[in-house]
């Protein structure tokens, strides 16, 4: 989450597209009511429009446009999860502690694993990672030394990264030596109870000298397993020498070939209780021992750190939207009935006045009382 938005960060960035449906929208509806107003212009000539459309008003047509318009911009901008601020939570999770030793000795360049035994090896790591969901892990690089690339962590992208960084030019000694780098590994975790921890070790390499097994021991002791993958074949291949332009030779100067001898790797996983894999019995061995094997130990309660839970803010636009839809809902193009005043009616020119019964003077014989009849017959 790396975009802001006056002064927000956008939890869904990618949606931003969805801000351009409004003024496209608007641009539309707007063109639509010229056009209605054209049309209008050829049937109706303007001086006549107040009586033919007594209640038709234009600017209650574009006010609504505004809003519809307005009403899309804010649900678009709800979608993008403005954000401001965030709580800090711890993450408790359950997983293992994996160290995964890679060998980066000069007979890791043979190629009778395509394209080669190193390069197969960090696919074969960069897989794992992948599978990973709660476990830890940590990368170890090992030649007739041993370097620490990563310690134990969650972050698989950063270990990937640092997976594609192996090459055989950082040894400070050459040979193999597997007890140095099961040595290290076994300094890695914290001395509690190993039913939840394991070893890993990706290597072409014999244990000649035995060093690999006596390591063994000690991690058998702690309940730690070892489960190793055979990089190469029986049949092997040549090694290349530094300059790359042929192959490294012994001291009678004959063409130095690695094989892989997978007894005293078996022997290492089986005295620990692991297991022993090469790529020449499974196309993705790691990945099989991971699955059929390792996440079947017991797991542990791990506390992967600080998580940020963002503070998502999209009620504040959504609600805005609604508003505008409410009102735009409510907005009608037509003005409600006016109350019209009437002119008192105008008599016609040869109309008679309207009789006043009340006016002595104008009342008819048959209107008037007994007693006035008397009055006007004894004063003639």
């Amino acid at each position: 989450m790396n975009a802001a938005l006056l002064g927000f960060d956008l939890l869904r960035p990618a949606a931003a597209a969805l801000l351009l449906l409004a003024p496209v929208v608007f641009a539309i509806a707007w063109m639509g009511l010229a056009a209605r107003v054209r049309a209008r212009a050829r049937l109706v000539a303007e001086r006549h429009a107040p009586r033919f459309l007594p209640r038709h008003s234009d600017n209650r047509a574009r006010l609504r446009v505004v809003l519809a318009s307005a009403a899309l911009f804010f649900l678009a901008l709800g979608l993008l999860g403005p954000v401001r601020g965030y709580t800090l939570r711890d993450v408790q999770r359950k997983g293992l502690d994996l160290v995964l030793c890679v060998d980066t000795s000069r007979s890791m360049l043979v190629q009778d694993v395509k394209p080669d035994r190193l390069t197969r090896a960090k696919r074969e790591v960069t897989g794992l990672l992948d599978q990973l969901r709660g476990d830890r892990a940590a990368l170890l690089a090992f030649a007739g030394d041993v370097r620490e690339v990563a310690p134990l962590t969650h972050d698989r992208a950063t270990l990937a990264a640092f997976v594609s960084t192996l090459n055989t030019e950082e040894n400070l000694r050459g040979g193999t030596d597997l007890g140095v780098a099961l040595e290290k590994a076994l300094s890695l975790f914290d001395g509690r109870t190993g039913a939840h921890e394991a070893i890993v070790l990706l290597t072409d390499g014999e244990d000649l000298e035995q060093h690999g097994l006596e390591v063994a021991k000690k991690a058998k002791e702690r309940g730690i397993r070892v489960y190793v993958v055979g990089m190469g074949t029986q049949a092997g291949g040549k090694i290349p020498d530094d300059g790359g332009r042929g192959f490294v030779r012994d001291e009678t100067g004959k063409e130095v070939v690695s094989a892989l001898d997978g007894t005293s790797l078996a022997e290492i996983a089986n005295l620990t209780g692991g297991a022993y894999l090469s790529v020449q019995n499974s196309p993705i061995p790691l990945e099989e021992l991971y699955t059929k094997r390792i996440s079947r130990l017991e797991l542990r309660d791990l506390v992967a750190g600080k998580e940020r839970i963002p503070h998502d803010n999209f009620q504040w636009p959504l609600e805005l939207a609604l508003l505008c839809l409410l009102a735009e809902f409510a907005l009608r193009e037509r003005r409600g009935w006016e109350r019209r005043t009437h002119a008192p009616a105008v008599p016609p020119p040869n109309a008679l006045p309207a009789r006043n019964p009340l006016d002595p003077a104008e009342r008819r014989p048959a209107d008037r009382r007994p007693a006035d009849r008397q009055m006007e017959a004894s004063h003639p």
